[in-house]
């Protein structure tokens, strides 16, 4: 059971790739379960001191170490934490499809995050105006490329909300390893 920030860093080297809380549906460990932090007490304000650190971890580990932590998301829409390597030779070969062999709208969002990295609030406005859809619609979009490895989040540790970057912009020694281009 792990209680610091150093510790989430050696569990995620030992366990390679895990998924940010827990669910039974993903098959993977979870941070959560490793964590031995007190859980919302009754009439505490905030979240408590479980869900805060977990929260935290999830974002500061791949902003603090990011060659060698990396955040996704995963097939059932699952976010998880995995080392690079195994990034690199187990979850990138088998998780990345060009954004062709994605949805229309997907193809949309991918476009204006390849010109410009984009916050999600200001995309989601964007993507919404211009594509007539709905946030469900442009949620799903951005999970499915997170998914198969088209765009990533920012781990920029100066930029607080979620920004989306290109993978091959921000991995592209993996990108190149693994993607071919005619």
């Amino acid at each position: 059971m792990i209680k610091t920030f150093e510790e989430a860093r050696t569990l995620i080297r030992e366990l390679q790739i895990c998924t940010i809380f827990e669910s039974e549906k993903s098959g993977l460990p979870s941070l959560w379960e490793h964590v031995d932090l007190p859980e919302k007490q009754e009439g505490e304000k905030g979240w408590g001191e479980k869900v805060t650190a977990v929260w935290d971890w999830k974002n500061r580990l791949p902003a603090t170490f990011p060659d060698e932590i990396f955040y996704a998301k995963i097939k059932g829409g699952f976010a998880v934490l995995m080392t690079m390597d195994y990034l690199r030779h187990t979850h990138f070969p088998v998780a990345y499809k060009p954004v062709s062999q994605l949805n229309s709208l997907a193809g949309h969002v991918f476009e204006k995050i390849r010109n410009e990295p984009w916050e999600t609030t200001e995309l989601r406005k964007e993507i919404i105006a211009a594509q007539s859809c709905s946030k469900s619609q442009f949620d799903t979009a951005l999970k499915n490329l997170q998914i198969s490895l088209n765009v990533v989040r920012s781990n920029d540790p100066a930029i607080e909300r979620d920004t989306w970057l290109t993978f091959q912009e921000l991995y592209p020694e993996i990108w190149e390893l693994h993607v071919t281009t005619d």
